[in-house]
């Protein structure tokens, strides 16, 4: 960390106690390996468990020190993280490619969850960002683990592998994704990997019960990721189950661009989930 970087945040901690509003953020705290700039914030990179790790830090970071999980695709339409940083939140995102959700991705996770929260003091409860095959990660370790998540947002996310890569309806699939599915579930041939009702369309039920709120951000034109076989399937199943969820559709829009023009419905979303509640005195 930069001296005037660390001045700054120290300088800014101590209006906040003068002014009476110190719990509402937490101390700072150094993290290990190489620092970067990240879009004027300092980013992170090292290792659990053999396995690539970034945070991205806020200057002064929130109370109860909340965060968001990337399943993929970290740095891709960044705005909404961009902001967050601002209002206090960390970024995290653990580097397990090509493992699309499978139960050794859900393991690393486990292992990432346990370290950044013990380590550095992370909150419980994480805001997990899916963004296409980053839906699988996200909701698969969620599934396992629903008392830890404060909300899913996902944009165009992939909920039933046999959708994409599988290609079983009417996306286009992915041959060489679809190959590492059979691989990293251990599945012996293709109709073993069909007969498989572990999906996260399939196990909403957890949470359902651990009321954890959703949104959905999809393009109805997306001829990868159709909307209908994996946003839509979630939705319908999710309110049949009592769970809450946002739907916001890009009416035209294909599998890209993702996000949003105006990030504030995802940013807000988040924020509203992951912030303790404000009380006036």
């Amino acid at each position: 960390m930069s001296a005037r970087r660390w001045i700054r945040g120290f300088l800014f901690a101590g209006l906040l106690v003068f002014s009476g509003q110190s719990g509402r953020t937490a101390p700072p705290i150094e993290y290990p390996g190489t620092a970067t700039d990240w879009h004027g914030f300092r980013r992170y990179d090292f290792e659990i468990d053999g396995k690539a790790v970034l945070i991205v830090a806020p200057e002064v970071p929130a109370e109860d020190r909340p965060w968001v999980w990337h399943g993929e695709f970290f740095g891709h339409k960044p705005a909404p993280d961009i902001e967050l940083l601002k209002r206090g939140f960390h970024i995290v995102y653990l580097r397990v490619p090509d493992q699309l959700g499978s139960p050794t991705a859900v393991a690393n996770w486990n292992a990432c969850y346990a370290d950044v929260t013990r380590r550095f003091g992370l909150s419980p409860k994480v805001a997990l960002v899916g963004l296409s095959r980053g839906g699988l990660y996200c909701y698969n370790w969620a599934i396992a683990n629903p008392k830890k998540v404060a909300c899913i947002y996902g944009d165009a996310p992939v909920c039933d592998f046999k959708s994409w890569p599988g290609g079983r309806g009417k996306g286009k699939g992915s041959p060489r994704d679809w190959k590492l599915v059979l691989e990293t579930y251990g599945f012996q041939n293709d109709e073993e990997a069909l007969a498989y009702t572990k999906n996260p369309v399939d196990q909403l039920a957890p949470l359902a019960a651990a009321k954890v709120p959703l949104l959905h951000v999809y393009g109805d034109a997306d001829d990868v990721v159709p909307w209908d076989e994996n946003t839509g399937v979630i939705a319908e199943r999710y309110r049949q189950l009592g769970g809450s969820i946002t739907l916001i559709a890009k009416p035209g829009v294909g599998h890209h661009p993702h996000g949003l023009d105006d990030s504030t419905p995802i940013v807000e979303f988040i924020e509203k989930h992951c912030l303790p509640v404000k009380t006036t005195k």
